[in-house]
């Protein structure tokens, strides 16, 4: 079955700026460029290890959000960003289409939402996707043909693959019921406040024993009260319970039906000229780290740096039966 990586440009572009700021890399203009390099480093890296079929990245719309429009406390909180992260957030899409990378920047929507719909996308086809994000939001799109490759503290090399089975493991829920889960916790990044007295254990306790919010309320108190206790009851059962939960599950859903290019213009390999010299222009050379996307050979002897074991704890997800890695390659699954 053919895979599909879908990468989270935002996310994946804001870790490689922290990441590589004390670097400092710049063009020959003097333009920033270290979390560019770092964002084509994190899609070689993993196309090395998965192996994938067709790529495609998505981007935040940067001039209007149908969220913020919806609710005006969206990400409200947020400082401005600094303007070399900026330069190279604008410069991230037409840099990876020049490179001939499937790139998606869906007006007044985000990368969540290019996740949601390319991996609808792929399993109407018969594919399946890893979605590689640092996001959590997308672990409710996991289910048999879809995973989470997220990016954590320690960048690459502490990658973990996520699918129900580890989802359940980690969070104590489902993915059907994760988005749930998400906004009775809230999500202090988004600036959307929770539920009071819910977190994460609260949160799984109550969507253990009743499966969803819904099922909660119509409970009662007296269940919950038995299931969470009664200072964490009483705040469920409050009429603004409700209305937290519902803002919440509304601005954390994404979209699944944004238009998605045909999976035949994401395949790789990519053209290895256009992908060498597109770097070139703006100074970033990545060398034989590329192989996995041009078309080319595994390295014969690879430098620790391009072929990081895998911690132990990184579970193998729902992709076992991907094909076996060709030699010099390391397998996720």
């Amino acid at each position: 079955m053919p895979l599909l990586l879908v990468l989270d440009g935002n996310s994946l572009l804001h870790r490689a700026y922290h990441a590589g700021a004390g670097d400092g890399w710049l063009d020959d203009d003097g333009n920033p460029i270290w979390a560019l390099r770092g964002l084509f480093g994190y899609l070689a890296r993993a196309a090395a290890h998965l192996r994938p079929d067709a790529v495609v990245v998505g981007f935040d719309c940067p001039e209007e959000s149908a969220r913020r429009t919806d609710y005006p406390a969206y990400k409200a909180h947020r400082p401005d960003k600094a303007a070399d992260l900026t330069a190279q957030l604008l410069a991230a899409p037409a840099l990876l289409g020049d490179a001939g990378v499937c790139t998606v920047v869906p007006r007044a929507y985000e990368a969540d939402d290019v996740l949601a719909s390319a991996a609808a996308t792929a399993r109407a086809q018969g594919w399946q996707s890893v979605l590689m994000t640092s996001d959590r939001d997308a672990f409710s799109l996991i289910d048999d043909a879809t995973s989470v490759l997220r990016i954590r503290n320690g960048g690459f090399d502490e990658a973990v693959l996520i699918d129900a089975a580890t989802l359940a493991s980690l969070y104590g829920v489902h993915p059907w019921q994760y988005r749930d889960f998400a906004a009775l916790r809230g999500d202090p990044s988004d600036n959307l406040h929770g539920v009071r007295r819910f977190g994460a254990t609260t949160a799984a306790k109550l969507l253990a024993a009743f499966g969803t919010v819904e099922a909660a309320w119509e409970a009662g108190v007296a269940l919950v009260r038995e299931t969470v206790g009664a200072h964490a009851a009483k705040s469920f059962t409050d009429p603004a319970a409700r209305d937290i939960v519902d803002r919440n599950r509304r601005l954390m859903s994404m979209r699944h039906d944004l238009p998605i290019p045909d999976l035949s213009l994401a395949r790789l390999p990519l053209n290895r000229f256009v992908l060498r010299q597109a770097l070139r222009a703006r100074g970033i050379n990545l060398g034989p780290s590329l192989w996995a996307l041009n078309g080319g050979s595994p390295p014969t002897a690879p430098d620790a740096d391009l072929t990081p074991e895998f911690r132990p704890w990184v579970f193998r997800g729902s992709l076992t039966a991907r094909r076996e890695p060709t030699p010099g390659q390391l397998s996720l699954f």
